[in-house]
């Protein structure tokens, strides 16, 4: 496979990072192109692919074709390629565009929608894909090649997408914002800060741990560590009374309402 990365940034550098890593794909069957300096420097650096400023000949030549830029440069970006081959398989992690855009930008008739999100970076990311009318199922395990080597990847309807964008698109900075809040809640009652970040961060990898472990569902884990009267106990009446859960149902819907007005007011 034939594989061409408009955009070169951080995600896009991962992807293709893994790919050669993983032995999918290899540095010399991808190129990439991207309008910054840095992000060419670094994207060939960490993965031995030619990174040009603009699209060349190996874009018409490519298998497929992954765009990887920022929402609002994704129409030029795509409108400034080459004539791309008839069969091409378009892949977009531009969040926020839907498939009729994307179809219609590249004339293709073989475009998924990808949303990722950052912890793809380590390899842990969560990955869905939603396929345009054009994409069987071989186009589909293509897809599942690309980000499987870089975390959990799964199919979901395109009217989905913009819910999973708010739950783990938008997630990893719910976590780190609770981290934060965490250390500094550590550090007010007594503690050293870098002590309270690495057993907050050991704190939240070990519980996560637990559930990918299936050890149990997170209620059953909150009630096997919650002992009546005790510490956490106490703790969680905090969290109850606060209106925790309602106060996460509203940032997720929130976040939600958000990529719906986002994707309105960029059609």
């Amino acid at each position: 496979m034939r594989l061409a990365f408009l955009g070169a940034g951080k995600m896009a550098t991962a992807i293709a990072k893994g790919l050669v890593q993983a032995g999918i794909v290899g540095a010399e069957d991808m190129t990439a192109c991207d309008v910054s300096v840095e992000a060419r420097t670094a994207f060939s650096a960490a993965t031995g692919v030619c990174c040009a400023e603009a699209p060349g000949r190996a874009f018409a030549e490519a298998d497929c074709v992954l765009l990887a830029v920022k929402p609002q440069k994704a129409e030029e970006a795509a409108r400034s390629l080459p004539r791309l081959r008839e069969d091409v398989l378009v892949v977009s992690i531009a969040a926020g565009v839907p498939l009729s855009r994307l179809s219609s930008w590249f004339t293709a008739d073989r475009v998924i929608r990808v949303m990722p999100n950052t912890p793809l970076l380590v390899g842990r990311g969560a990955t869905v894909y939603a396929r345009g009318g054009g994409v069987g199922d071989a186009d589909a395990a293509v897809c599942e090649r690309i980000f499987g080597g870089l975390g959990l990847v799964r199919e979901v309807p395109e009217c989905w997408i913009n819910a999973v964008t708010a739950l783990s698109g938008s997630g990893p900075a719910y976590v780190f914002e609770m981290v934060q809040a965490l250390v500094d809640a550590g550090v007010e009652v007594g503690l050293p800060a870098d002590l309270a970040l690495e057993l907050t961060v050991q704190t939240v990898a070990g519980a996560a741990e637990m559930l990918q472990q299936r050890q149990g569902s997170p209620e059953e884990l909150r009630r096997a560590v919650t002992s009546p009267g005790g510490t956490t106990a106490a703790g969680l009446a905090v969290l109850e009374a606060g209106g925790f859960r309602p106060l996460v149902l509203r940032t997720v819907k929130a976040a939600c309402a958000r990529a719906d007005e986002l994707g309105r007011v960029e059609g």
